[in-house]
């Protein structure tokens, strides 16, 4: 129990109102506690207990590198930090990911207070591409047995397939990569002129190789191996200071990704934004073009503004925008005009290459995929050329309801259509269906006979014989 809730243990009142109140604090101790809770960890020790126990701040990279699994790291290291944490240990299994949140995680990792080691495991993990950079970065760079790191050359990809480069925008890609990597890995003792092989050529090594090559500093079966052989060890910091771990037997701390970071981590994808800003478009044009629905307006509105709140943490390009609003229009025109298919052609291409331009990081490849921009490219086509159709067939379907629907109704005239000598036509009463209505005819029209209505005037018809009526309807 922590200090604040002793606190508001003390003031409690007796009695019911003090239950609740109780209940209340116990509520808010519970809710202000660690959003990320420690997996595994032990329970709290004094000041001075810490103090002659190394703690180590875990933390695990074991997906695609994007911004919310760089918000996780970043947060961690900061978290580490306010502990006065000895070490902090990230465990790597990643095919690579967005280079803006690799550099981000970067910069936190050389900035760090406290030493950071980047340990390539379980058996059979991957540090590669984004996640080789990362691992030049870290004071330690350590790997399981039967893992692997490297393959790190820039990618311009579109929906995954690697684009061919001209030789001067290839040149100047390589260049910032090799630059990029020099900047660090030479201050951290590692072999710059093999690092670089990596990007030039996308090389990859074995465990053992990155060891022998001075890629990596060591190889641990385990997180425990793994402690055994830093303790002790001095180690140079990015800024040239000097560090003596010190961690024998110390107190392991898991940071978890919370609820809400697992939860963005999932749809700050490139795919799941590209289908999120789909279906939102889509809800809200169903919505819009078939009033009243209701549900398609509200899934939709949800997805585009979680589709939004991507936009604000992946690399959009400006370009896939305007090119899926372009198919959009492309679409609603299909619909509106004869063109033998060519403005939907036209739509699903734009779509296309929209859907493949919309996410772009030239370091580390990544962006929507082929496969999902298919999928859902040719169906919003049909969707969205079939609604509209339906939507201008119906502007010429003949009212059904309302005073419109009038017009063309046959009556029974009950009170004879007689001149008024005021030049106001022939007018009388008729029954049209079981109301009474008044009528103006331009003849008489007597009593029994049967009318049909031409147009309506607020509450008057006016009307022609039926027989007249008929044939003017032919």
């Amino acid at each position: 129990m922590n200090g604040n809730t002793q606190d508001c243990l003390k003031t409690a009142p007796h009695g019911v109102a003090g239950a609740w109140i109780l209940g209340a604090a116990l509520v808010a101790a519970a809710l202000c506690g660690p959003v990320r809770p420690a997996r595994g960890a032990a329970a709290p020790t004094s000041d001075a207990a810490q103090s002659a126990v190394s703690q180590v701040v875990e933390l695990h990279l074991d997906d695609q590198v994007d911004p919310i699994l760089a918000e996780y790291i970043v947060g961690g290291i900061e978290e580490a930090a306010r502990r006065k944490a000895s070490l902090v240990l990230i465990t790597m299994d990643t095919p690579g990911g967005l280079s803006t949140s690799m550099e981000d995680i970067i910069a936190h990792i050389l900035s760090s207070p406290v030493p950071v080691a980047v340990y390539v495991s379980p058996v059979g993990a991957r540090g590669a591409s984004a996640g080789f950079f990362i691992l030049e970065s870290a004071d330690i760079a350590a790997m399981a047995p039967g893992t692997h790191t490297g393959a790190a050359s820039p990618l311009l990809e579109i929906g995954g397939v690697p684009l061919q480069m001209d030789e001067t925008l290839k040149r100047k890609i390589l260049n910032d990569a090799t630059a990029y990597l020099r900047s660090y890995s030479g201050k951290r003792g590692r072999n710059v002129t093999l690092a670089e092989t990596a990007v030039v050529d996308g090389k990859a090594w074995t465990e053992t190789e990155a060891v022998d090559g001075k890629l990596a500093d060591l190889i641990a079966k385990s997180r425990e191996d793994l402690f055994a052989q830093l303790d002790g060890r001095t180690i140079t910091r990015f800024d040239g200071t000097t560090t003596k771990l010190a961690l024998r037997d110390p107190l392991v701390t898991e940071l978890n990704m919370s609820a809400r970071e697992k939860f963005l981590a999932r749809i700050a994808q490139p795919d799941i934004f590209f289908v999120l800003l789909i279906c939102g478009v889509l809800g809200l044009y169903v919505e819009f073009t078939h009033p009243g629905m209701i549900a398609p307006g509200v899934i939709g509105g949800i997805a585009l503004i979680l589709a939004l709140y991507d936009m604000n943490i992946l690399p959009v390009q400006p370009a896939g925008l305007l090119l899926i609003v372009l198919a959009l229009a492309l679409f609603v025109l299909e619909a509106k005009y004869t063109s033998h298919g060519v403005l939907a052609a036209g739509g699903i291409v734009a779509m296309l290459l929209g859907a493949l331009m919309l996410i772009r990081s030239p370091l580390t490849g990544a962006g929507v995929s082929l496969g999902v921009a298919l999928g859902v490219t040719l169906p919003f086509a049909l969707i969205s050329v079939f609604l509209m159709r339906l939507v201008l067939r119906s502007r010429k379907w003949k009212p059904e309801t309302g005073i419109e629907q009038l017009s063309g109704a046959e009556a029974e005239v009950t009170e004879p259509l007689a001149a008024t000598g005021d030049g106001g036509g022939f007018q009388g009463m008729v029954r049209l269906h079981g109301e009474l209505w008044r009528a103006i005819a331009p003849e008489a029209i007597p009593a029994g006979a049967h009318v049909r209505v031409v147009r309506t005037e607020g509450l008057t018809v006016h009307v022609v014989p039926a027989e007249r009526g008929a044939m003017m309807a032919k």
